[in-house]
């Protein structure tokens, strides 16, 4: 028996799980390596914090796909590789031998990287990565809300600090919290929406005035209790800090003998195969096409889904593989807090409720088909 190893539960092998359910070689076992038998979409969150979903709309439980597809669960995550001999070891000591290995993990926040930049951000900060934890620890901060105004700074220029800045503004701005609470966005050098088109910004501005989300394109250097303090030495009172920064590589890629990029994350080809080791495959955001670099979004982890399944089996078929160029352009949906978003598709944007109810639409449809 070929042993197949997925680790991690992102979008991608969500999808891998669904094909296995529907058709496994008989002469492959599989094993699943993830902290929770589950996967909390994230581009639902947003919605989530809005007030838009529950928690429990917003996670697909992998129950089912695990049983009908007769893979092995094992709750856990990677503490080392060792890709030479074809070895993974989880945290809590176990060795997992594989034939081959795919890995679908994500990023990761390197907590130690960060305080050494922003003093203080570990201990009093918010962080919306992991999300698991950060979508149990928001109820406590509508908690405090609902008995005095909040004045909440969200850091961060990217589409998940635009999002939850927007969000939260929403919802504590609803009937249910008292008056007066305020939202600020702190960007560093970047203005908001830096990384979209012209049309993309303009709109975003437009929203963010509209909200009444004041900007301050100035970085975050520390943060004390009840404060942020600011690259020009400016302190900016906060009750809630918000850390929606760029994620890093996971530490255990460091010494696993695989070809990693600039920035430690580990390198593939268009066939979504490391560059070094013909038995590990990676997908989403702890994977770096070297030949065809894009943003780390959800967005190409579900696509590459599909492709990622054909391969694997091929691959531990040893048949020929099939590649994949992921997609020149994206159809991107910025939620905007109310039941309201933006919508990108390379230079052109749109917006209205109508490109909400198009959002809320593909993501339900999304968690509800893996889900059943």
């Amino acid at each position: 028996m070929k042993h197949l190893v997925l680790l991690g539960a992102g979008h991608a092998h969500v999808h891998v799980l669904e094909g296995l359910a529907a058709h496994k070689p008989r002469d492959v076992r599989v094993t699943l390596i993830a902290p929770v038998d589950a996967q909390l979409y994230s581009g639902m969150v947003p919605g989530f914090v809005a007030g838009h979903y529950t928690l429990d709309e917003c996670v697909i439980s992998l129950k089912r796909l695990i049983e009908t597809s007769g893979v092995q669960f094992i709750e856990g995550s990677a503490a080392s590789i060792k890709a030479d001999i074809q070895m993974l070891t989880l945290s809590d000591g176990q060795v997992i031998d594989y034939d081959v290995l795919s890995l679908n993990t994500g990023a990761s926040i390197d907590f130690e990287k960060i305080e050494a930049v922003m003093p203080g951000a570990r201990k009093q900060a918010m962080f919306v990565r992991p999300m698991p934890v950060f979508v149990k620890l928001w109820p406590q901060a509508l908690a405090l809300a609902a008995s005095r105004p909040l004045h909440l700074a969200v850091v961060g220029a990217g589409a998940a600090g635009l999002e939850l800045a927007m969000a939260a503004a929403h919802q504590l701005r609803g009937p249910a919290y008292p008056p007066g609470s305020r939202i600020t966005l702190v960007t560093g050098s970047l203005a908001p929406a830096q990384s979209y088109p012209p049309s993309v910004q303009r709109r975003v501005l437009r929203t963010l005035e509209h909200l009444e989300i004041t900007v301050v394109q100035e970085s975050c250097v520390a943060v004390n209790e009840g404060e942020l303090v600011l690259g020009s030495c400016a302190k900016l009172p906060c009750d809630v800090p918000l850390l929606a920064i760029g994620v890093q590589a996971p530490a255990w890629l460091a010494n696993s003998g695989l070809a990693l990029d600039e920035k430690g994350f580990l390198a593939v080809d268009h066939f979504q195969q490391s560059t070094s080791h013909a038995l590990v495959f990676a997908v989403g955001d702890v994977a770096s096409r070297a030949d065809s670099p894009h943003s780390r979004s959800g967005v190409y982890a579900v696509r590459a889904g599909p492709p990622l399944l054909r391969n694997l089996l091929a691959g531990i078929g040893s048949q020929a593989l099939t590649p994949y160029a992921p997609p020149a352009r994206t159809l991107n949906l910025l939620s905007c807090g109310s039941r309201y978003a933006i919508a990108a598709w390379g230079p052109f944007s749109v917006e209205g409720g109508w490109v909400w109810r198009l959002k809320d639409r593909i993501d339900r449809q999304f968690v509800q088909r893996y889900s059943v």
